[in-house]
């Protein structure tokens, strides 16, 4: 179903969702500026594990949209996008999206009721850190029977925070048709090469399986559906991050222009200026209404196609964080160019997350499937080229 007429009152915030932000907004201020980012990043693990523990223990954030039944509050996405956005606006190098959206999700997806049990209540309370793997990128690994169960042979590469998680949650070949296994750290057989990529604070790795001791979750032939349904998840939890890096990058512009003197008055009252950071806004605003949509439809699918709503957010906020990290970064002059600045990372984020789940014409051509559009895929990209609005 695509819902073209949205009732704007599901859009709006909720009491409960406004004072999630307002506590996690004061904490990260706390314990996530840009160097601790910088830190965190440069670490053996790419984040502080006692954030990470915090985070779980003293917000519950990594059980916000998991059911009480596996250990979570039992709430919805859009709880979860709230704290997306709020991470996202420090760049909090956490492995949050791959662990609680796209691991967690993939558990859910499953149907696989033990799995569940077994491994959700972990990601819940932040012992278990978790991803994906052979999702985002197609790979080769293929599972096998071996004397005492399964095992993983091949290969699944750029896999995101593989080079530390607990648990892999693997799409692989298996001679009964494609399926999801999960594979545990301690069990072995994985070797995890860390990727040199040009975001720093999401790591991602390449992992190579060598007969890796494996457990079939959910039914043969399924494996399709689920990953084509997580990764509708994790495109919503990025434009959730995008929000909240565009926000920062908005905010930090007011601030600026508002100290910074030209001719003795404050460049924030040239017209000019005005009238490039009231563009911005409009931007910021509507990658927040696209956002906002996708984790409503994510959350009740009644609302709208899932995946129609997370590829139109996925262009639109991928769009509004380009401007949004331009613009910091020209506004600053000389110090934004600087490595000293915090606006580099920000860029660097910006620009990685733009191919994490397909690029702005991946996601046009997969909305052109849904929709019905008929045409080549040159004339469908030839038509979204010229008209970047839609």
């Amino acid at each position: 179903m695509i819902q073209l007429d949205v009732d704007p009152e599901l859009l709006r915030q909720t009491d409960e969702q406004r004072q999630l932000r307002d506590v996690l907004r004061e904490f990260l201020a706390q314990t996530c500026g840009p160097e601790e980012v910088r830190e965190q990043s440069a670490g053996p693990r790419g984040f502080d594990r006692s954030l990470w523990d915090r985070l779980a223990g003293e917000i519950g954030v990594h059980g916000l949209a998991l059911p009480e039944e596996y250990g979570g509050a039992g709430g919805s996405f859009r709880e979860l996008a709230v704290a997306l956005e709020e991470t996202g606006r420090v760049l909090c190098p956490a492995p949050l999206l791959s662990s609680v959206v796209l691991a967690a999700h993939a558990l859910l997806a499953s149907g696989d009721r033990r799995a569940c049990e077994r491994w959700l209540p972990g990601i819940a309370t932040g012992t278990l850190t978790a991803t994906v793997a052979g999702f985002l990128h197609s790979g080769t690994v293929v599972a096998e029977r071996g004397p005492d169960g399964w095992l993983l042979r091949g290969e699944a590469d750029f896999v995101p925070d593989g080079e530390g998680a607990d648990l892999l949650l693997v799409a692989a070949r298996a001679p009964d048709g494609p399926r999801l296994f999960a594979c545990e750290s301690d069990a072995g057989g994985v070797d995890r090469t860390p990727r040199r990529l040009l975001d720093p604070t999401r790591r991602q790795a390449l992992l190579r399986f060598r007969g890796a001791p494996a457990v079939p979750v959910g039914d043969a032939g399924e494996a399709p559906g689920v990953v084509e349904g997580v990764l509708d998840a994790g495109r919503t939890g990025l434009t959730a991050e995008q929000l909240g890096g565009c926000a920062h990058a908005l905010d930090a512009l007011l601030e600026f222009v508002v100290q910074r003197t030209q001719f003795g008055r404050q460049i924030g009252s040239f017209q000019a200026v005005k009238h490039r950071l009231a563009d911005l806004l409009v931007e910021v605003e509507a990658a927040r209404s696209a956002s906002t949509y996708a984790a409503l439809c994510l959350a009740d699918p009644d609302a709208g196609e899932p995946r129609v709503a997370a590829g139109a957010a996925a262009v639109v906020c991928s769009a509004a964080y380009r401007r949004a990290v331009a613009e910091y970064v020209q506004f600053h002059g000389g110090i934004g160019f600087t490595w000293e600045h915090p606006a580099h990372l920000y860029v660097r984020r910006a620009r990685a997350d733009e191919a994490l789940f397909g690029t702005s014409d991946d996601h046009r051509l997969r909305l052109a499937g849904f929709l019905g559009l008929v045409g080549d895929r040159s004339q469908v990209v030839d038509r979204a080229a010229s008209h970047p609005e839609h």
